[in-house]
């Protein structure tokens, strides 16, 4: 029955399978970020890491999760499947986990860090397409901005969980690391549960999305957002280097997560509302935006010597990762043909993880050559010639 003149047609609501993706990426970043806010300070005062190793390891690790994505996107759209590899992502995520917790040296470290960012690489792709095919084109932004508020909500809960452990194991790292391996293993068990995939399109075709004439289907508006993903990220190195300034303030090593959770709850807050403002205005305007605010952490940053500013300097920093993670997905999704938008991810990471392992190996050297300041100097000037190649971005198709 047709709706009367005095009621308004039911408003589209976010599809369950979007809230479940977002709590899985929940827990997993509980787990994750006990580890990854404390991991940092583990390497430098327990192994003896200098920071241009740590920027490296750092660089390396989410370097090597974004170019995985490319192979596993692809991978998806072949099989027109996303479920199964996202379980593997997550599966491979969990088994990671213990290994932090025995480690003795850094090469069992560095082993952990990968297989972990391997996982995260696989799963990755393959959930923001799944993300995009179970969301209405009309709400793809808010569903973008939902998962991601919900992921930050674990990046979050997580560090907090490590302080507390942390005050009442009298910072024992290994043991904060063991309890990590809990909320992933809850991940792997929710995602294998509580999401259903919807089918492909029964005898639909699918060649390899890496033939020429298929990438020739990923146009110029695509190509436009993957160069303002990978000069984004150039102007945003590592987190760990957050987790070192915190350090630097000379506030005990417990307490040092602090400034992550600070960061991650800023991120939480924001994703959300400015994935629902995605849908309803420029997103040129968004991202400058959102530069622009990355300016002015780095600024407040390099020079932070107290608790004052450097919390003011990481809420800033969320602020920043709120406003553009969500929409630079969106905007991927927006311009790539449904079939290839595994692919389309998969590619969109690979660039930005060359730029990430570029950002971070620099940041390292700058701060173990010049100081924290200089490499938060270096990281605005970078911010501020990315607000310039914005300036001379065409309008995408999504924007």
């Amino acid at each position: 029955m047709p709706p009367t003149a005095t009621e308004s047609p039911p408003r589209p609501r976010i599809p369950a399978g979007v809230w479940v993706l977002g709590f899985v990426s929940l827990l997993m970043d509980v787990s994750s970020e006990m580890i990854h806010s404390l991991l940092p300070m583990f390497m430098a005062d327990a192994l003896g890491a200098s920071a241009f190793a740590i920027g490296l390891i750092e660089g390396a690790a989410e370097a090597t999760a974004l170019i995985v994505k490319v192979f596993s996107g692809v991978l998806s759209d072949r099989l027109g499947r996303r479920k199964g590899l996202a379980l593997l992502g997550y599966g491979l995520g969990a088994a990671s986990k213990p290994l932090f917790a025995i480690a003795s040296g850094l090469g069992l470290v560095v082993t952990a860090r990968l297989v972990d960012r391997v996982g995260k690489g696989i799963r990755g792709a393959p959930r923001d397409a799944l993300v995009a095919d179970i969301a209405p084109p009309e709400l793809r932004g808010a569903a973008f901005g939902l998962r991601q508020s919900l992921d930050t909500v674990g990046a979050f809960a997580g560090p907090l969980i490590g302080v507390g452990l942390m005050l009442l194991w009298a910072d024992n790292f290994r043991s904060v690391f063991a309890v990590a391996v809990v909320p992933s293993v809850l991940a792997v068990a929710l995602l294998a549960l509580g999401v259903r995939e919807p089918r492909p399109a029964p005898g639909a075709a699918r060649p390899s999305p890496l033939r020429r004439e298929a990438l020739a289907r990923l146009g110029p508006a695509y190509w436009r957002v993957v160069s303002l993903g990978a000069v984004f990220t150039l102007a945003r190195f590592s987190e760990a280097f957050l987790v070192l300034r915190a350090q630097q303030t000379g506030i005990p090593i417990a307490l040092v997560p602090l400034a992550m959770v600070a960061m991650s709850a800023v991120y939480a807050l924001a994703a959300y509302p400015f994935g629902k403002l995605s849908d309803r205005m420029s997103t040129r305007v968004l991202l400058a935006w959102g530069l622009a605010v990355l300016i002015a952490a780095d600024l407040v940053l390099a020079a932070a010597s107290g608790w004052p500013l450097l919390l003011a300097g990481v809420a800033l920093w969320g602020l920043h990762m709120g406003i553009t993670q969500g929409l630079l997905a969106a905007m991927v999704a927006a311009t790539a043909p449904a079939d290839l938008r595994g692919t389309a991810f998969g590619f969109f990471n690979l660039v930005s993880g060359v730029a990430m392992l570029v950002a971070s190996a620099v940041a390292g050297l700058v701060w173990d050559r010049w100081g924290a300041g200089a490499t938060f100097a270096v990281g605005a000037a970078i911010a501020l010639a990315a607000l310039g190649h914005l300036a001379f971005q065409r309008r995408g198709a999504h924007g």
